[in-house]
């Protein structure tokens, strides 16, 4: 009943929000995903997205046809690779920032183990330092981790732009010295705040120090100082401070995906495909500046 390209094309679509992008990430023409949408519409019988000029959005008929999608086109992935000898087995140890675990890639994880359920899968949260150590001690396979602009370790999935941040609903007044909320050394947060701070000519003090994502948010909300935070991964509650109030940029930060230094296992290589095919989602629905 349910042709798999008709499928993925709805995918692409409700991923991407558009017609033009969907037939983008496909490499089809839109006009050929427009006809697969509406097969697929008349295959069930229902109106599957509400159009207008300026965005795209499922119906109810069409949020339930995304769970039953996702479900054919794994089995179908599943039973080829069943009978074909290619089904991939054994274990990931995959560790990952805790910003980015915090908002889409949990998703992205359960399409792998989806498609990919012969594959045990380790996950380990933590900073992209302790993950970058836990990774050259051989306690990790794979790390999805930050890297400063310029660095050429690991494989690239997207670049994100550093800003200040403060409460939601609350005026940004900036002293010198700057209080500042921040993980502890060493940081590339923390590293790209002082920076800025020190080639501004303005000083900092120290507010609160957290090793945890929840910490600095809670150091945030109570009026203790401002953050540098990836733009697109900020906790809930806290925004971007105006850049009238006078903070210097700190700049931008790179996430990229990091093999122990031997060749990547069949499995691996599965997972950072999916990652960086799904990269776009990685950055809490919206859109990124400099995606890769």
């Amino acid at each position: 009943m349910f042709d798999s390209a008709l499928l993925r094309s709805f995918l692409a679509v409700e991923r991407s929000g558009g017609f033009t992008a969907a037939a983008k990430q496909l490499g089809l023409r839109q006009s050929t995903v427009s006809g697969h949408i509406a097969r697929l519409e008349q295959a069930v019988g229902r109106e599957l997205f509400l159009r207008d000029t300026h965005r795209v959005d499922l119906t109810p008929d069409g949020s339930a046809m995304l769970g039953f999608a996702r479900a054919i086109l794994a089995a179908q992935e599943q039973a080829q690779r069943y009978f074909s000898g290619d089904e991939l087995t054994g274990r990931i140890r995959f560790g990952a920032s805790e910003d980015v675990v915090a908002m889409e890639l949990p998703r992205v994880l359960r399409e792998f183990r989806a498609h990919h359920p012969s594959v045990d899968l380790e996950l380990a949260v933590g900073r992209s330092e302790t993950l970058h150590r836990r990774l050259r001690a051989n306690q990790l396979d794979l790390v999805l981790v930050k890297r400063r602009p310029g660095e050429r370790h690991g494989t690239p999935v997207y670049r994100d732009r550093l800003v200040w941040a403060g409460p939601e609903g609350t005026r940004a007044e900036v002293t010198d010295p700057v209080p500042l909320v921040t993980y502890p050394d060493p940081s590339l947060t923390r590293e790209a705040a002082l920076r800025a701070l020190e080639n501004a000519g303005l000083g900092h003090r120290l507010t609160c120090v957290a090793d945890s994502q929840q910490g600095l948010r809670a150091g945030v909300l109570a009026g203790l100082g401002f953050i540098v935070h990836a733009e697109t991964l900020l906790p809930p509650g806290l925004v971007p401070v105006d850049p009238a109030a006078g903070l210097p940029d700190p700049g931008s930060l790179e996430f990229v995906l990091v093999n122990r230094p031997r060749e990547p296992s069949p499995q691996e290589r599965a997972l950072v495909d999916a990652i960086k095919q799904n990269s776009f989602r990685l950055h809490s629905g919206r859109t990124a500046r400099g995606d890769w």
